[in-house]
This record gives C-alpha cells, structure tokens and sequence, in this order.
C-alpha cells in the first residue's frame, strides 16, 4: 500500500479542521509555538556555546534575539512605555504579571541586560527548552522544598549584588488568564528587601482580546482592514487636482496583510527598599500589586489593535 497518499490525504484533513475549526485552529498554534520553542531552543543553544562556552546571563541577549522573531509569525507587537528605567546600572527585583506560555515572547521584548529569571525546577528538564534556560543563566528552584527554595534565593540575593544582576520573577506563581492579578507571593519581595535592591514592576495588557484558552481563542489572523502607512506625499490645498491625486493614491494604496495585535507593556516607577526590613514585606508587597493591578485594567479596558494610539512615552518594539 502506498504511503503518500494516505500522508497526503491526512494533511489535507488536518488543514480543513483548521480552516473549519475555532479548537483545531487554537492547538495547531499552540503546537506550532512548542515546536518553534524547541527548534529555536537546540539552534540557539549551539550559538551560546560557540559563542560563550557554557552558561552565563550574557547568553540571554542570543536567546532574546531569536524568541523575538516569534512576533511576525503570530502577528504581535509589543508597545512599551518606560523602557529606559530597566536600563539602569545596577541590581534590582523585576516583578511582573503572569498570563500564559506566551509570556516568554513579552519577557523576551522587555528583557534589559544582565538579567536573569527565577523558574521552577522541573522546567529544567523539559528538554532543549530546559537546555537553553539553563545556559542563558536562569536560576530554578524547588518550591515543593520550602527550606531549599529559601536557600537558593539567599544565595541570589548574593550574586546580584557580587555580579550586578537584576532577577525577573513573576510573583503570581502560577500562569493566570483570569482577567485580574492573582494575590502574590513573598519571594521575590523577600529578596529585594533582603538585598536592599529596588523593585521595577512591569505590567502586560490582558491577552484575552486574542488568546484564551477556555475558548480556545487565538486570533491574530491575515485579514483586510488594518490600517497602514500612506505613501507618498500629501497634495496641500483643496482644488480640483489634489483631490484628484489623492484619490488616485487611495485607489492603489497596497492592502495590508496582517491586523496587528498590540500588546501593551508599562514598566512602573521603581520601587526603593533601602532601609527596610522583613516587617515590611507585607506592606512593600501589598502596594506593589495595587499599583501593577490598577495599571493592568487600565491598560486592558479595551482591545489594542493596529493603528491605536500609543500613550505618551510609548514606542512599539522593534
């Protein structure tokens, strides 16, 4: 019996369930970003080695390189207003909301120098991806073993002090589409007091105007529509031949391919931590997930596509 007919004629199926099928659609996406992590993963894992050896953070820059091409495949972009107070010379905590496995495309967008995240420890053996974390420098811990965690974090509060490291933890612990902020954890509010490091939060607009899994909504689709760039020049005046002109550039004006879905970004003041200590960190804690939770629903009380306005001090993500 032949095989490729039968290949042929399963890829032609699958193609039609994807085409006819909202769940079909949202699983092929959703393996399709597994298989581009994995790919990406074993590629940039080669270059990090030729390029630095073995594992350190300077790796981080190679594997944000590549996980920022994902982007143009699913039609994102990502408007970040405050950049510039990552950029800063010295160690600190960086906390921000956690939606879904998509978040590595946003960390990545965002991500300063010299800057490492705190994960768990069975991402460590989730393969190539497992591989690549552990070379860009990323630090796992045990949450099953409270007593281990709390040494681990000790010891990074250390090495960002020794090293000028800034860590990027996401206080929520869990992945959450709920349309809120979950409460958050001690931790990473544990550290920076422990260190005497500032706090940066950073707050990503709500994904559910394009992904949610309980609907198995992912959009960002080709389609008409999305507003581009006018070319050529504009005609000043209101005569006969302006108008003329204009509608000609209307007339045959290129159609865009994609609506773009925009992912709003916010990096808040920092929050300083000199001074205080371990009877603060409820209140340090507390008021920091009030400002990255009113910030988040303002940002998301509405769906951004392409051709929004960016607030003041916004700049879309190259």
């Amino acid at each position: 019996m032949e095989f490729w007919p039968w290949l042929t004629a399963a890829l032609l199926l699958l193609l039609l369930l994807v085409q006819l099928s909202r769940a079909a659609k949202f699983y092929a996406k959703i393996s399709l970003y597994c298989v581009l992590c994995c790919t990406v993963s074993i590629v940039a894992a080669v270059v990090c080695l030729l390029r630095h050896g073995g594992r350190t953070v300077e790796n981080m820059s190679i594997i944000s390189w590549f996980v920022r091409t994902f982007k143009y495949i699913y039609g994102l972009r990502f408007e970040i207003k405050g950049r510039q107070k990552l950029e800063v010379d010295h160690p600190c905590v960086i906390v921000s909301n956690h939606q879904s496995i998509l978040d590595m495309m946003g960390l990545m967008e965002t991500l300063p120098r010299r800057c490492v995240q705190i994960a768990k420890r069975e991402l460590l053996f989730t393969g190539p991806v497992g591989l690549i974390m552990y070379l860009g420098g990323v630090i796992f811990i045990n949450r099953q073993r409270s007593r281990t965690a709390m040494t681990v974090m000790a010891d990074v509060g250390e090495r960002m002090v020794s090293e000028n490291l800034k860590v990027w933890i996401y206080p929520e612990g869990t992945r959450n589409d709920n349309g809120d902020l979950l409460p958050f954890k001690k931790g990473a509010f544990y550290l920076a007091i422990q260190a005497q490091v500032p706090i940066i939060p950073v707050v990503y607009s709500s994904f559910s105007s394009f992904y949610n899994p309980k609907t198995k909504l992912f959009t960002s689709v080709p389609a008409s529509g999305a507003q581009v760039e006018r070319w050529g020049p504009r005609l000043k005046g209101s005569g006969e031949g302006a108008k003329l002109f204009a509608h000609i550039q209307d007339s045959v004006q290129p159609k865009p391919l994609w609506r773009w879905t925009t992912i709003k970004v916010e990096v808040l003041d920092a929050i300083p931590t000199r001074g205080l200590t371990v009877a603060d960190v409820t209140t340090l804690m507390d008021n920091c997930h009030q400002a990255m939770r009113t910030t988040f629903f303002r940002m998301s009380k509405t769906p951004q596509e392409n051709g929004a306005t960016a607030g003041s001090g916004a700049h879309p993500a190259q």
